[in-house]
């Protein structure tokens, strides 16, 4: 079974992962990161105002990534270098991901890939208060990336929200689950377990 994980930034997407690994951990799922497959800094687009936008769909390198994970789902094994953030390429940790009776994929272009989209067999769609998000986003990105509160405001602005609203946003209806992080977390997360344990019991029959 394949369940995919999208979110906008900010929204949550690798705590629920990890939660979902942790209640499904005696399958020994494995975890299929889209950021993986960020392309270099040399290959990204720059804005009007050359600034470099990561939140487009070819800022990753969809066709290695679709390669991938076929391979994957197929039952065969992949190597991947993790994506560490102003980490070079050349120092990225070279990763072996197994095969296994349950994958867990998370990225942002999880539904506009139309490839990937046609191999998940569970969705879900983060949704959590913007406010929420950005506020995420401006911690992370100044204690951990560097950025300027300026910066973040602008990426933010330009880069985050216009993702969000032509990439994510659009295929919301699509999800086969849609998950509030937020007051509601707890409680939809035991309805998200129950729905995918229920999913999992009828592939094996």
């Amino acid at each position: 079974m394949i369940i995919g994980i999208c979110g906008g930034s900010g929204s949550g997407k690798t705590t629920l992962l990890n939660r979902i690994f942790r209640e499904f951990g005696h399958l020994n799922p494995s975890v299929f990161s889209m950021d993986n497959y960020y392309r270099t800094i040399d290959n990204q687009h720059l804005d009007e105002n050359g600034i470099y936008n990561f939140d487009l769909p070819t800022a990753l390198d969809q066709e290695k990534l679709t390669s991938d994970l076929q391979k994957l789902v197929s039952g065969e094994e992949i190597m991947v270098k993790e994506y560490h953030f102003n980490s070079p390429p050349d120092k990225n940790i070279l990763a072996t991901i197994k095969p296994a009776n349950l994958i867990i994929v998370e990225g942002l272009f999880l539904f506009h890939y139309h490839e990937v989209r046609e191999l998940i067999d569970y969705s879900v769609f983060i949704k959590v208060d913007p406010a929420v998000q950005l506020d995420r986003r401006l911690y992370r990105d100044q204690e951990t990336r560097g950025y300027s509160r300026e910066q973040i405001l602008y990426q933010w602005e330009n880069h985050v929200k216009p993702c969000y609203e032509n990439y994510l946003l659009p295929y919301e209806e699509e999800a086969n689950f849609c998950f509030r992080n937020d007051a509601h977390a707890d409680e939809d997360f035991a309805l998200l377990a129950a729905e995918i344990s229920a999913e999992i019991g009828a592939l094996k029959v």
